[in-house]
């Protein structure tokens, strides 16, 4: 009888040890770490390859090689004649700007919220890394200042949107686009206006400090009717704008704790004449990779090591101009 006394004793105790340590791991904010299940970048990457062989596929899909995910960057503008009627016009502006520059055309486009995470990576930033990132050629457009007084570097968001170009390729020069037909999480945002009128969209991403525990957030913005005279005063407005989406993503990080130590940011503008219907298209596609992405012989974490040139030549790709 004492024995089992003495064991319900040692299990009580035991229980109430354990929901302690979980108490106070909630109490810092985070779940308890356990390094074995931590989501390594390698690990990330080696399970963000999708089944078909020149197509990309969306997250979540059938047939991935593992829960990993990577993110794309989109931004795009197009316009249409006004000839039909209103939703014709805003369903083949915004097609357009599906199929110009980076080719996204002919997807299901699922909107989500804009965060990559702990189980995803980003294309041109951890994996086929933008030369001018890699070597560190690229120079901040401004600083912004954390609410715990660091400066964070502010970068123009270009060689990220050229990263997805070179994967995806062009509608004249696909490379390995999204499988036609496929749905693809992304998160996005548009505007559909008619001339004669400005049209923009913006796009920023900011990289988390620490990834084993927060995510790197996408800021979308989109609008039209510049209030500005000329184009000087034009681009005086857009860059205030970049400050303010800088600015968003410090108060988004207060609010869930997160320090970020790097922010991309840009925009694409277009003038919309009258008699046409135009949209601006912010996208940043969820993916897996196609299996030829991944260079002969090798897995896909390879693609960590890589800039952006040297996974076009292993994977025999001409190089961008």
């Amino acid at each position: 009888m004492k024995t089992l006394i003495a064991r319900f004793a040692l299990t009580v105790i035991l229980c109430l040890c354990l929901a302690g340590g979980h108490s106070n791991a909630q109490e810092k904010g985070r779940a308890p770490d356990n390094p074995t299940n931590r989501l390594t970048l390698p690990k990330v990457v080696r399970g963000a390859v999708g089944p078909f062989d020149l197509y990309c596929d969306g997250y979540g899909n059938p047939g991935a090689s593992g829960v990993g995910y990577i993110s794309v960057l989109k931004l795009e503008t197009g316009k249409v004649r006004k000839d039909t009627d209103e939703l014709l016009e805003g369903i083949v502006s915004y097609d357009r700007a599906e199929t110009l520059g980076t080719y996204i055309g002919q997807i299901n486009m699922i909107t989500a919220s804009s965060f990559n995470g702990i189980n995803g990576a980003v294309w041109g930033y951890h994996l086929a890394k933008a030369d001018s990132i890699a070597d560190g050629s690229l120079k901040p457009l401004f600083k912004k200042r954390r609410s715990d007084g660091v400066e964070i570097p502010v970068y123009p968001v270009e060689p990220l949107l050229d990263a997805g170009r070179r994967l995806f390729g062009t509608n004249e020069n696909r490379r390995f686009p999204l499988l036609p037909g496929a749905h693809v999480i992304c998160a996005n945002k548009s505007c559909t206006i008619k001339g004669p009128t400005s049209v923009w969209s913006a796009i920023a991403l900011a990289i988390a400090e620490d990834r084993q525990k927060d995510s790197n957030l996408f800021i979308e913005d989109c609008g039209h009717s510049i209030p500005a005279e000329n184009d000087e005063a034009r681009r005086a407005y857009l860059d205030r704008l970049m400050r303010n989406i800088a600015e968003s993503i410090v108060r988004c990080g207060d609010d869930s704790n997160v320090k970020y130590k790097e922010i991309f940011v840009g925009y694409k503008t277009e003038w919309v004449p009258e008699g046409y219907v135009g949209c601006a298209l912010v996208c940043a596609p969820y993916v897996v990779l196609a299996k030829k992405a991944i260079p002969a012989g090798a897995t896909a974490d390879r693609l960590l090591g890589m800039t952006l040139s040297g996974w076009e030549q292993a994977v025999g790709l001409p190089q961008a101009k």
